[in-house]
């Protein structure tokens, strides 16, 4: 027997099948925790006073050994001409530069033509110079004449002591104009309107007021130049108030220039200024120095002062000082792979490749021997 069954009946049965399935499939609870992302994972922030690290025998340790050292004080300064060594350039004659022969920052010898002065000074002082000869030579004549008409009785002894005071002014107004033409730098011989201005001492040129075709008014005017002789010069340096008392009159100074710092100079200071800078408190402190050529003036220098009193320091090798953010830092261990960063200040470089240190370590710490190894460590 064949059984068929309608549309309407199949449309049915397929609806239910589907219903039960889907319920099944949904019929299970959801797992939170199953679905949830993993947890993040906190790192422990890097504690510099106090870490660890796996393999501490990696890092071989240092002792830091006692060094004495004068204490020092360390400011800026300027490299100043010694106004005691600059001689100006004196013109006595007035009148138009016709030449000039030397310059600013010319290194000149002592009597070494500088400039040539077109003067009319010279025509008044060479007459001057003929008149007294002239006088002087007829005042010699009546000297002689009055010495035979006294010898002869002729005249009374006061007419020959009139005359021979006549005479004497006479040579005095002669050698007077004679000196004004020598210093006017004239050959009497030969004149000249020209007056030539020489180097009065060995030096170099640091100031120049004259520029061709210009002017000089002689002992009115400014001098046309100034003569330093820097073989000596001045540091100048800033001091302030609060270490005035690490500075005394001729004590020994280390100078060193901004633009080498590996040469040392030595100096002493010959002058602490009374006066303090009322607006940045500090006192000019004047230290002479020889200069071997290399220092020019207006540069810049560090000037060091030692106090008399030893302070002791701690010396590490160089190796063992990191430096980091413009600061400088150890490794200190402190037992059981345990470490702690410490900021020190360092000194000055010492033999065999030891570093000065001047406060955050004292002698017999302990450090590790080489900074950089560690902070690689440490990073990574």
């Amino acid at each position: 027997m064949r059984i068929s069954f309608s549309k309407p009946i199949f449309s049915l049965a397929l609806c239910l099948t589907l219903a039960t399935v889907i319920a099944a499939c949904t019929s299970g609870k959801a797992n939170p925790e199953q679905e949830a992302p993993p947890p993040a994972q906190v790192i422990p922030e890097f504690n510099a006073s106090n870490f660890t690290v796996d393999h501490p025998e990696l890092f071989p340790l240092a002792t830091a050994v006692e060094y004495k050292t004068a204490p020092a004080l360390n400011v800026t300064g300027v490299v100043q001409p010694d106004i005691n060594r600059a001689v100006p350039v004196v013109s006595l004659a007035s009148g138009r530069v016709v030449e000039i022969k030397a310059r600013l920052g010319d290194v000149v010898t002592k009597g070494q033509l500088l400039l040539r002065v077109q003067s009319n000074d010279v025509s008044g002082a060479y007459q001057t110079y003929l008149k007294a000869q002239n006088d002087e030579r007829l005042a010699r004549i009546q000297l002689e004449r009055a010495q035979t008409l006294y010898d002869k009785g002729a005249v009374a002894k006061s007419a020959l002591e009139i005359a021979e005071d006549t005479e004497q002014d006479a040579q005095a107004d002669l050698s007077a104009a004679t000196e004004q033409l020598r210093l006017l730098g004239i050959n009497k011989e030969h004149p000249s309107g020209i007056v030539d201005i020489v180097a009065p001492i060995s030096g170099v040129i640091t100031d120049q007021q004259v520029t061709g075709a210009s002017g000089v008014q002689g002992l009115s005017g400014p001098n046309p130049f100034t003569i330093s002789d820097l073989s000596y010069v001045w540091i100048v340096c800033d001091v302030y108030e609060n270490d005035l008392d690490a500075v005394k009159v001729g004590q020994s100074a280390d100078i060193r220039l901004a633009s080498d710092p590996s040469q040392v100079f030595k100096g002493r200071i010959d002058n602490i200024l009374p006066i303090l800078d009322p607006s940045i408190r500090t006192a000019k402190v004047r230290i002479e120095v020889p200069n071997p050529g290399t220092m020019r003036i207006g540069m810049f220098v560090t000037a060091t002062f030692y106090g008399k009193q030893p302070e002791t320091h701690a010396a590490v090798p160089a190796d063992a000082i990191l430096h980091l953010h413009d600061r400088e830092w150890v490794y200190e261990p402190l037992g059981d792979g345990h470490f702690k960063r410490q900021e020190v200040v360092t000194g000055n470089m010492l033999p065999g490749k030891q570093q000065e240190v001047v406060s955050g370590l004292k002698p017999g710490d302990k450090v590790v021997s080489n900074a950089l190894d560690m902070q690689s460590t440490v990073e990574q």
